[in-house]
């Protein structure tokens, strides 16, 4: 492992780790294609894995800072990832047994899926003192499964569905669905990783740089999320404008091979 690829790595890791302290759902996309292109990593698989593993610890770490802060609606969070779990083991095996550069473009059509979602203006501020009813846990359960089988598929957290999930549900605000979306993005990327793992098909060196990288990009980004508050929406445009770029490069990668 050269120096370049080291510190690549750490960059990365402080990349994503930042968006993923800022927006909760959608940071953790750019791990893949910076794995990719950035560090270095041949195999699409591999690096999926890897992204996985790293946003699931880069998550956990974010979600205590925004514990602390009080913007985790628990309950909620883990009625929602808890019934996710199952999806996320069954969309990595699927995703497995896919050809590699197949894979990409799928990881593509997501990644501007997630940008075109974080584009939309919520319809209400939302109500931050929803509370867990029975009816909540009925509507969570569901969009649960579905979301963890489309991040264990790509590889993702899975917080672009998490969060407009969430708010659909339980009405809660943005800034809790963010925070709270953590909860299944740690979850699920745990889930992802370990199926990845079994098939040998994780890099934990570059893992573990990566997740180095996250946690001081994490502490910056659950910073920044207090003060982005007022400016959230137009913060999330342009970070979908960039993910809009990424997933067209992405695409162009894997048609072209």
């Amino acid at each position: 492992m050269t120096l370049i690829t080291i510190l690549s790595a750490v960059m990365s890791g402080a990349v994503v780790g930042a968006l993923l302290g800022l927006f909760g759902g959608g940071g953790s996309v750019l791990a893949t294609p910076l794995l990719l292109y950035v560090v270095g990593v041949r195999d699409p698989h591999i690096a999926i894995g890897t992204s996985a593993a790293a946003v699931s610890v880069n998550a956990a770490l974010n979600l205590v800072g925004h514990g602390r802060g009080g913007r985790v609606k628990w309950p909620c969070a883990t009625v929602f990832a808890g019934a996710g779990l199952l999806g996320s083991f069954i969309g990595s095996s699927l995703a497995k047994a896919v050809d590699g550069q197949r894979l990409l473009l799928f990881f593509a059509v997501a990644m501007a899926a997630i940008a075109l979602s974080m584009l939309r203006r919520p319809k209400s501020e939302g109500d931050p003192a929803v509370h867990i009813t029975g009816r909540l846990m009925l509507k969570l359960a569901p969009l649960g499964v579905l979301t963890g089988l489309a991040a264990g598929f790509f590889g993702i957290g899975g917080g672009f569905l998490i969060v407009p999930g969430l708010m659909a549900a339980t009405g809660m605000t943005l800034a809790h669905a963010s925070a709270s979306s953590l909860v299944s993005v740690s979850l699920f990327g745990a889930a992802t990783s370990l199926n990845y793992a079994v098939s040998g098909l994780v890099d934990w060196p570059i893992a573990g740089l990566f997740i180095l990288g996250g946690l001081a990009g994490g502490l910056a980004g659950v910073r920044g999320a207090g003060l982005l508050v007022g400016h959230a929406l137009l913060a999330r445009r342009l970070f979908a404008g960039l993910v809009l770029v990424v997933a067209a490069y992405v695409a162009w990668r894997a048609v072209t091979g």
